[in-house]
C-alpha cells in the first residue's frame, strides 16, 4: 500500500512556500453584512409564498418529460432585494417513492435533495436523471431529485468574458518552464480577459460570488417549500455549502459534502491554486506508475520515469506538428489533467499515448480535440468560474508574487502548476470589488451533523482539505476512502462510501467521527471508451 503522503516532495516544499505568498490580506475575514442577511430573509419569504411552477424543460436541455424546469427569481444584489432580479432555473424529478430492494413497499417522501457539482460554473440541471443507475435508486425513491443552474450558469442570467467563437483558437502551447516572453504573453491576454469581464457583464459582475450563491440556495430552499435544506454538495459545491451551513444554520436539515474544499479563508483562492498544483504532481504520478505496471499492454515503459519520457516525446512532437491540425501540446495537458481527476479516465488516455507513438494519432484526436460545438458552453462556464474566484478573496495584483511562488513551485511540480496560473492570472487584474472571505465556522449543536466525503489522494480538492472542513465544522463526520484519488466519490465505484451516504441521508444515521473505506479497485487496461462518455471537470 503506497504510504498516504498528499504530494510527496512538493507538497512539502509548498508548505513552506506558501506560509511566506502574500496573497492580498488573507488574514481578513468577513462577517455577514446585515443588509445582505435581511435582504437574503426577504427574498426567501416572496419565494416561498411564489414556489415554482413546473412544466416542461427548454428542449435545449434534452430532458425527458419525467422532469420538470422552472423558475426561481433571487435578488441580484441582496443588499437591495426589490431591486433587480435574476431567474435561476430549476430541474426535478419526483420521488419515485419505490423501494428497489421491495417492490411491494411504497417509501414515504423526505421532501428534496438538491445537488451542485461544483466549479465554479457548473449546472446540475440534469442531475435528476441520476435517478435510474441502480446505486441512486433508493435516494430517488425517497426524495424529489432537484438540480439547477446557479446565478450566471448558462439559463440562469448568463456571465460572458469573450466572444465565445474566441474560445477556442486551436492548437496551443502548454510549456512547464515558460520562457519570460511567454509570460509577458500571458499577462496581455489575462489582462485582456479581465477587462472582456468587465465590459461583457457591467456593474452586474461584483455579485457573481460564493456568498450569492448560498443565499441563493437558501432562496430555492424556500421556493420548493422546504423547511430545512437537504443538499449534496461537490468539490467548490462543498464550499459555499459550507458558506450556507455558517449563513443559515437553523435551515440545515442534511448536508453531504463530497470532495472538500478547503474552507481556511488564507487559502481562498490564490493558496488554494497553490496547493491543488502540488498535489495534481503526486496525482500524475499515480498514472503514471499505473501504466508502467500495464507497460506490456501499453509499451510506454516500465518505470514512472519512462512513462514521463513517452509523454514529453510526444508533447515535444506535437508542438512541431498538432495532431490532425488540432491537439497541441495544451490539447494533450487537459487531457492528462482530466486523469488527475478520474482514475476510469487512464486507460483511454494511456492507450491514445501509445497509439500516437506507434503512428496512430486518430485515438489522441477524438480523446484531446476541442469540442466546438460546445464552445458558447464552455465560455460561460469559464467566466462564472474566472468571476466567481476572482469576486471571493483578495488576489497578489503584482506579477512577479505569482512568478515568485509558482517558479519555485514547477522545480517540483511542473505538470500543473503554470496552467493553473494562466488560467487564475485575470484576477490579478480585476475590476470589480472583492471580498473577504467569510470565517466558515459552526458551534456545538448550530447544525445538524454534516457528512463530509473525502479521497485521500484527491488532487483538485486535496485531503488536508477535508480536515479543515471537519474542524471548523463542529459534530461533523468524515468518511475517508484510503489510498485512493478520484475527485467526486459518493454513488462511485466503492460499496463502503456509498453505504454511509445511504445511512446518512435516508436513516440520519452517521459513523463514528472518522470512518475509513479501502480504495476502490484501480482499473483495467483496456481500449478507450467513446469521447461522449467524458465530461471535463474543474474544481
Amino acid at each position: 500500500m503506497r504510504a498516504p503522503a498528499l504530494y510527496s516532495v512538493a507538497g512539502a516544499l509548498l508548505l513552506t512556500t506558501l506560509s511566506a505568498a502574500p496573497a492580498g490580506s488573507t488574514d481578513a475575514v468577513a462577517a455577514p453584512r446585515a443588509d445582505e442577511q435581511q435582504g437574503a430573509a426577504v427574498a426567501a419569504a416572496r419565494a416561498e409564498a411564489a414556489g415554482i411552477t413546473f412544466g416542461n424543460c427548454p428542449k435545449k436541455l434534452d430532458l425527458p418529460a419525467t422532469v420538470k424546469c422552472g423558475k426561481v427569481s433571487v435578488p441580484l444584489d441582496y443588499a437591495h432585494p426589490e431591486g433587480k432580479q435574476i431567474r435561476l432555473t430549476v430541474s426535478r424529478m419526483p420521488a419515485t417513492h419505490k423501494d428497489p430492494q421491495n417492490s411491494k413497499r411504497r417509501v414515504p417522501t423526505k421532501g428534496a435533495l438538491v445537488y451542485n457539482p461544483g466549479g465554479p460554473g457548473s449546472s446540475s440541471l440534469h442531475f435528476p436523471l441520476i435517478g435510474v443507475l441502480p446505486a441512486w435508486k433508493r435516494l430517488a425513491g425517497a426524495y424529489d431529485l432537484v438540480g439547477y443552474a446557479p446565478r450566471g450558469v448558462g439559463p440562469s442570467a448568463p456571465v460572458s468574458c469573450q466572444d465565445p467563437k474566441q474560445f477556442f483558437k486551436g492548437p496551443v502551447d502548454a510549456p512547464t518552464h515558460p520562457t519570460e516572453s511567454y509570460k509577458r504573453e500571458r499577462i496581455v491576454r489575462a489582462k485582456a480577459y479581465a477587462r472582456g469581464c468587465a465590459r461583457r457583464t457591467g456593474s452586474a459582475l461584483r455579485h457573481y460570488n460564493s456568498l450569492n450563491n448560498a443565499r441563493d440556495l437558501d432562496v430555492l430552499r424556500a421556493a420548493l417549500g422546504q423547511r430545512k435544506l437537504t443538499f449534496m454538495g461537490a468539490s467548490y459545491g462543498t464550499y459555499f455549502g459550507a458558506l450556507y451551513a455558517t449563513l443559515f444554520p437553523s435551515h440545515v436539515r442534511r448536508m453531504v459534502f463530497d470532495s472538500a474544499v478547503n474552507p481556511d479563508p488564507a487559502q481562498i483562492w490564490y493558496r488554494s491554486n497553490l496547493t491543488q498544483s502540488a498535489a495534481f504532481e503526486g496525482r500524475w504520478a499515480d498514472f503514471r506508475e499505473w501504466v508502467a505496471k500495464h507497460d506490456r499492454v501499453y509499451g510506454l515503459g516500465d518505470t514512472a520515469e519512462e512513462v514521463l519520457r513517452s509523454y514529453d516525446k510526444v508533447r515535444e512532437r506535437l508542438a512541431g506538428k498538432p495532431a490532425g491540425g488540432r491537439v497541441g501540446p495544451g490539447q494533450l495537458q487537459e487531457a492528462f489533467l482530466q486523469a488527475g481527476y478520474y482514475d476510469d479516465y487512464w486507460p483511454a488516455r494511456a492507450q491514445a499515448l501509445s497509439a500516437y507513438l506507434k503512428g496512430d494519432v486518430k485515438p489522441l484526436v477524438e480523446l484531446a480535440s476541442p469540442v466546438t460545438e460546445a464552445a458558447a458552453e464552455d465560455e460561460n462556464s469559464s467566466a462564472v468560474y474566472t468571476a466567481v474566484e476572482c469576486n471571493d478573496a483578495p488576489w497578489p495584483t503584482d506579477w512577479a508574487v505569482w512568478d515568485r511562488d509558482n517558479t519555485q513551485l514547477a522545480r517540483v511540480a511542473p505538470f500543473e502548476t503554470w496552467d493553473n496560473v494562466w488560467m487564475n492570472l485575470p484576477c490579478a487584474y480585476w475590476q470589480a470589488p472583492r471580498q473577504e472571505p467569510l470565517d466558515v465556522r459552526t458551534g456545538p449543536g448550530e447544525v445538524p451533523p454534516i457528512l463530509i466525503l473525502a479521497a485521500e489522494r484527491d488532487a483538485a480538492t486535496p485531503y488536508a482539505g477535508a480536515l479543515e472542513m471537519q474542524r471548523r465544522l463542529s459534530g461533523s463526520v468524515l468518511v475517508t476512502e484510503r489510498d485512493a484519488g478520484t475527485h467526486g466519490i459518493a454513488y462511485g465505484p466503492n460499496a463502503c462510501v456509498n453505504g454511509h451516504v445511504d445511512a446518512y441521508l435516508l436513516e440520519g444515521r452517521l459513523p463514528a467521527r472518522q470512518a475509513e473505506c479501502a480504495g476502490h479497485p484501480e482499473p483495467k487496461p483496456s481500449a478507450p471508451r467513446k469521447r461522449g462518455h467524458e465530461a471535463a471537470a474543474r474544481p
